[in-house]
C-alpha cells in the first residue's frame, strides 16, 4: 500500500524473520551497486555500521540483543539503506527513521551543505529487490518537483548563497544598540527598557535562526548565536524548527500547529477538545506572549537531555545557555526582563503563525513537499521599514521555506522568480501573499471559526496517530500536550 502520513512507523525487533516496511533483514544488502556476502564462517547475513563521516563496514545482522532491519530512504532517484547511518546521523537518528520508506531529496538538499550532499553517496544503496518494491509504491517525481530541482541547480550555480557580509554586520549592529541601549535604560526608564530588550530578543531570535539555518562558515562561527544572545538552543532549535520545514502544516507532526489546547488552528475530536477554544479569538493575545517563554524552558529541558545522551557539542550549548541567563540577570531587573520576555512573545507569534495556519493543513504525508510548500505558506507585504525589519525575513515566508538556508537578504529578489515559478508549473493557489494586516486578520478570524464550530468526530490527534514522525512518539517537549496542556 502507498506510503502515507498514518503507515505504521518502522520499528526496531529482535528477530531475524521479520521485516522492515518493504525489506527483511536476511536479505543480503548492497552498497555503491555491489551486494554484500554472507559470513562464511556463520552463514549469517550481514548489515552497515556507518560513521560520521559515511564510511561503512560490514557487521553482523544481529547481535545479543536484536537484529537490524533495514531502513530505506530515497534521495535523488536512488534508494539507500540507512539503518547503519542512523546513529551516527548529526542531527540525530530520528531524522533517519522519519523518512523510511519515503523520499527525502528535497530535505537533504535543503537543510545540508555540500559536503553533506556528497556524504550520502557513500551510503550503501538498498537492494535491487527492496528497490522494486519502493519504487511500486513511492509517488514518482512531479514535474513540479523536478523543476524546482532545476531551478535550485541555477541558483546555486548563479551564487545565490554567498553572503552580504555588509548586511550582516548592520544587523548585528542594530541587535548590539537594542542591548545597550536596553541595559542603559534598565534603571532609569524600565519601560523604555522593557521595550528595547524585547525588540533584541526578537531580533536575537531572527539573527540566530539565519545562523543555525546556515551552511557556510560564518554561519559554522555565528551559530551559538541564539543560545547567546537569545537563551534558544541550537539543538532544539534544529529538531522542532527543521521538521516544520520538513512536514509543514502536517498533523500531529509538526508542533508548529499543535498549539492546543490553548489554541486550535482546526476543529478537534470531542475527546481533545478544550473549553478554552470556545474564547481563543479572544484571547489569543495571551497564549502568543508565552512563545518565548515556553521556547526558553523547552530549550533547557532539550540542552539536559542532549548532555545525558552525550549529543554533539550538547556541553557547550549548555555553557551558552548559562551565559546568557548570567547577563541576562546580572543587567537587567525582573520587573524589566520578565515583561520584555513576553512582549517579545507576543511580537514572534503574531509574525510566525499567520504565514502557515490559514494555509492548507494535511492529514497525511505529502511526497511532493514543494507543492505542499506553496500550499501550505503565504508571505506578509510590510508597509515601512520598520515592519520590513522586524519581520526578520519571515515575511518571506516561501522564499525562506524553500531555500532555508540560503541567506535572507537574497529573498525579496527571490519573490518574482518564484511567482513565475509557481505560474508555469500550475501550482494550486499559486504564490499566495498578503498584506501584513491582512494576514493578521486572516489568522484572527480562523480562530474565530474554528472557535464558533462544533467538534468534529474523527478529527486528526494534533500529537499524532502513530505515523511516521507523530509528535507523541519522540521524545520532543511537546509530546502529550503543550505546557500546563499535558496537565488538562
Amino acid at each position: 500500500s502507498p506510503v502515507t502520513g498514518f503507515s505504521v512507523p518502522h520499528q526496531r525487533i529482535a528477530t531475524p524473520s521479520t521485516t522492515a516496511r518493504f525489506s527483511t533483514v536476511l536479505e543480503p544488502t548492497t552498497t555503491n551497486g555491489a551486494t554484500a556476502t554472507l559470513d562464511s564462517a556463520s552463514e549469517m547475513p550481514t548489515a552497515w555500521e556507518c560513521d560520521e563521516e559515511a564510511e561503512c563496514v560490514e557487521v553482523p545482522v544481529c547481535d545479543e540483543q536484536e537484529c537490524r532491519t533495514t531502513l530505506d530512504v530515497r534521495i535523488h532517484g536512488n534508494w539507500y539503506d540507512l539503518s547503519g547511518w542512523r546513529k551516527a546521523h548529526p542531527a540525530g537518528a530520528h531524522w533517519i527513521d522519519w523518512y523510511d520508506g519515503r523520499d527525502a531529496t528535497e530535505v537533504m538538499d535543503a537543510f545540508h551543505s555540500k559536503k553533506g550532499q556528497q556524504m550520502y553517496q557513500r551510503l550503501p544503496k538498498s537492494t535491487p529487490e527492496t528497490t522494486a518494491m519502493l519504487d511500486a509504491s513511492v509517488a514518482p517525481y512531479s514535474e513540479t518537483e523536478i523543476n524546482f530541482r532545476k531551478l535550485r541547480a541555477e541558483l546555486e550555480e548563479d551564487g545565490w548563497w554567498e553572503r552580504d557580509m555588509v548586511r550582516e554586520a548592520t544587523l548585528l549592529g542594530i541587535w548590539g544598540s537594542l542591548l545597550v541601549g536596553a541595559a542603559v535604560t534598565a534603571e532609569s526608564a524600565p519601560p523604555l527598557s522593557t521595550f528595547l530588550l524585547a525588540l533584541s530578543m526578537t531580533n536575537a531570535g531572527w539573527l540566530g535562526h539565519d545562523y543555525i539555518h546556515g551552511i557556510d562558515k560564518f554561519t559554522d562561527v555565528m551559530r551559538p548565536f541564539a543560545a547567546v544572545a537569545a537563551g534558544l538552543g541550537p539543538t532544539w532549535w534544529s529538531d522542532k524548527h527543521n521538521k516544520h520545514h520538513a512536514l509543514t502544516n502536517e498533523m500531529g507532526v509538526d508542533e508548529d500547529i499543535a498549539t492546543d489546547p490553548f489554541l486550535f488552528p482546526y476543529v478537534p475530536d470531542p475527546e481533545n477538545d478544550s473549553p478554552l477554544r470556545k474564547i481563543q479569538h479572544l484571547w489569543f493575545f495571551v497564549p502568543f506572549s508565552f512563545l518565548f517563554a515556553l521556547w526558553r524552558v523547552d530549550t533547557l529541558k532539550v540542552a539536559v537531555d542532549s548532555v545525558e545522551t552525550k549529543r554533539p557539542d550538547a556541553k557547550n550549548e549548555l555553557w551558552y545557555l548559562l551565559a546568557h541567563y548570567a547577563v541576562l540577570f546580572t543587567f537587567f531587573p525582573m520587573p524589566v526582563w520578565l515583561p520584555a520576555v513576553f512582549l517579545s512573545g507576543l511580537m514572534s507569534a503574531l509574525i510566525v503563525t499567520p504565514t502557515h495556519q490559514s494555509e492548507e493543513l494535511f492529514e497525511e504525508y505529502q511526497a511532493d513537499w514543494v507543492t505542499a510548500q506553496f500550499q501550505s505558506t503565504r508571505n506578509a507585504v510590510t508597509t515601512n521599514p520598520f515592519s520590513e525589519w522586524l519581520w526578520g525575513g519571515m515575511q518571506y515566508q516561501l522564499e525562506h521555506h524553500l531555500f532555508p538556508s540560503m541567506p535572507r537578504s537574497k529573498y525579496p529578489a527571490l519573490r518574482p522568480i518564484l511567482n513565475k515559478f509557481a505560474e508555469d508549473n500550475k501550482v494550486p493557489g499559486g504564490y499566495r501573499e498578503s498584506g501584513e494586516f491582512e494576514i493578521l486578520y486572516m489568522n484572527w478570524d480562523l480562530y474565530r471559526q474554528v472557535a464558533e464550530s462544533d467538534a468534529i468526530q474523527g478529527s486528526p490527534y494534533s500529537r499524532g496517530n502513530g505515523q511516521l514522525g507523530a509528535i507523541d512518539l519522540g521524545n520532543s517537549p511537546g509530546a502529550g500536550g503543550v505546557g500546563l496542556g499535558k496537565l488538562m
